[in-house]
């Protein structure tokens, strides 16, 4: 008797193949049958007719390092048909560290990605892991929703060898490299899928120092290639200088992407190992420097090289909202007497004529952290002509005419006053969201960014900026967007895209046992409406640990997610089991 058989689904099976329309047998974990009608007994049934099947998504960008203490769901990847997540990107992390040290690893991942400080003290179990096995296993007594994989992070690591003098972004002599190599090796032979480092001065901690490792001379990160390629297992992911973009106070980068790529060439080059990389098109760079670095990848892998640039499925949003970021927000009448109230309240009071006034005239309020990401309210300020609001289903590629700007002209108004009355609709739930570059032309190079042969589909950061970013749906707006949606462009053949986020970002990791819907293979599938399939705009949850905030979008569509053979979502419903384990490299 099988467990599960999945009954006239049209079946995407992440090969990148035409899809097909046929049946799929589970059993201990496993597809077993696939394709045709496929008789015998089975304990659940699953009507995939009219729908469509395809791999679980493997999302390769992710920032649950604190949250698989607190949360078993791992919300909301496990809400978007996500089977597997790779943590432990952009060089933060929460391992190796010593009794004592945890607030230098919390204020670093608080003033990078954006998670509450408070729930990182409250909700971890500190503690329980010094080296980065021991948090591997801690994370292996642990059941999720989903699968985990874990990268060790550099700001963690030159810390925990370096002391004061790694955290500072002091050079590293030969001992500290030796001892760092150490390190990284130890982690990827008790099971860490990679090593991640970050090198923009837009990642800071929370009192405004870089990321550790943002300065690393070159001997350094060459020097962790040689122990990843003695150990003979392993990713190394990079957050390259220039990837940000230059942002006020904070000087220049300090070397070119070009210079970073040369790096990365000769990382992977010694290491032999596959080396991936965040790749945007920033407005403050050549708008076609992006092209430029995927020429540079082609000729480099052509030398034997593993570069993967990582590239995101639509524009990174900053999020603007009474329940997030505004940019009222630092201003002393809202510090002092609207910012404790609870909403309702808050807008109430907001629609005094003498309130508005008084928001609209004062001066804000500079936080006294220097890496706290409050410090956008500035951008929200400046940017209120560019901002879109998110309507139901969200549109990624609005016109220029649904700006606030745009509103503001029509309403004979100023932005800041169109920003303000739009805080207040719908009882202060709504949210708008600024991208920073014209939006249909910078779809059209993300089309060009994903179609591309060498690139990998990531950067959904999910776990991470929780009331900034909602991006955790991305692999979601994949399908509603490229495959069905767009009108403004081409779109995308959906076969392609499911096997970029599935048999592709799963090949990267080395995670050959899933990512295709073949005999054999794990059992992680999805069941999905494609034509119902919906992203929604963003909504405030206070479910963190000491009652923080985090935005979340809400998705239908997903009729059914299987992880490792079992079901964990039906009807975009949680089931409560928890087949997800650690995924050892």
């Amino acid at each position: 008797m099988y467990d599960y058989v999945i009954k006239g689904g049209t079946l995407i099976d992440g090969t990148g193949d035409a899809p097909m329309t046929g049946d799929i047998a589970v059993k201990d974990g496993q597809i077993v049958e696939v394709g045709g009608t496929i008789g015998g007994s089975a304990s659940n049934t699953i009507d995939a007719d009219g729908a469509i099947v395809t791999p679980g998504w493997v999302d390769v960008h992710t920032h649950y390092d604190g949250q698989v203490s607190w949360d078993d769901e791992l919300a909301p990847s496990s809400h978007n048909g996500v089977t597997s997540v790779v943590m432990g990107n952009c060089g933060v992390g929460f391992a190796p560290v010593r009794t004592g040290d945890e607030q230098a690893l919390i204020e670093l991942m608080e003033g990078v990605e954006d998670i509450p400080g408070a729930a990182l003290h409250e909700g971890m179990d500190w503690g329980q892991w010094e080296t980065f096995a021991d948090y591997l296993d801690y994370i292996d007594r642990r059941e999720y929703a989903l699968d985990v994989g874990a990268q060790i992070a550099h700001g963690a690591v030159r810390f925990y060898a370096m002391g004061e003098r790694g955290r500072l972004n002091e050079d590293a002599t030969a001992a500290d490299m030796d001892e760092m190599g150490r390190l990284v090796a130890e982690a990827i032979e008790a099971g860490a899928v990679g090593f991640s480092t970050s090198r923009t001065i837009g990642h800071r901690a929370l009192w405004g120092e870089p990321v550790p490792g943002t300065f690393a001379a070159d001997e350094e990160l060459l020097a962790i290639g040689e122990a990843m390629g003695r150990v003979g297992k392993g990713v190394f992911e990079m957050i390259p200088a220039g990837t940000v973009g230059k942002l006020d106070g904070l000087g220049g980068e300090k070397t070119t992407q070009q210079a970073e790529h040369d790096l990365m060439r000769r990382f992977s080059l010694t290491s032999g190992r596959p080396v991936t990389f965040t790749l945007v098109q920033s407005p403050d760079y050549d708008p076609e420097l992006w092209r430029e670095i995927l020429t540079m990848t082609e000729q480099a892998n052509a030398e034997g090289a593993q570069l993967f640039p990582q590239v995101s499925s639509r524009p990174i949003g900053f999020l603007t909202g009474l329940s997030g970021y505004h940019a009222f927000m630092r201003k002393p009448t809202y510090l002092n007497r609207l910012a404790a109230l609870p909403l309702d309240e808050r807008v109430q009071a907001m629609r005094d004529p003498q309130v508005r006034t008084a928001l609209m005239q004062e001066d804000s309020v500079r936080p006294d952290e220097p890496g706290s990401m409050e410090n956008v309210y500035g951008l929200f300020t400046r940017a209120a002509p560019g901002l879109f609001p998110l309507n139901d289903p969200v549109d990624y590629e609005p016109g220029v005419d649904q700006t606030l700007g745009a509103v503001a002209l029509a309403n004979g108004q100023e932005p800041l006053d169109a920003l303000y009355d739009f805080l207040l609709e719908d009882g202060g739930t709504r949210f708008a969201s600024l991208s920073t570059v014209d939006t249909a032309s910078r779809m059209d190079v993300l089309r060009e960014m994903l179609v591309h042969p060498d690139t990998v589909t990531g950067l959904s950061d999910a776990g991470a900026h929780v009331t900034l970013i909602c991006d955790g749906t991305m692999p979601t707006t994949q399908l509603t967007h490229w495959t069905r949606d767009r009108t403004g462009g081409e779109q995308i053949p959906i076969e392609f895209l499911v096997h970029k986020q599935t048999a592709r970002n799963a090949a990267l990791y080395g995670l050959h046992d899933r990512g295709t819907l073949q005999a054999g293979k794990r059992a992680d599938i999805n069941v999905i409406d494609h034509d119902g399939l919906q992203v929604s705009p963003p909504v405030a949850h206070h479910d963190l640990p000491a009652g923080g905030t985090r935005l979340m979008q809400p998705v239908r569509g997903y009729l059914a997610t299987l992880c490792n053979g079992v079901q964990t979502r039906s009807n975009d419903t949680d089931t409560g089991a928890r087949p997800g384990r650690l995924i050892r490299s």
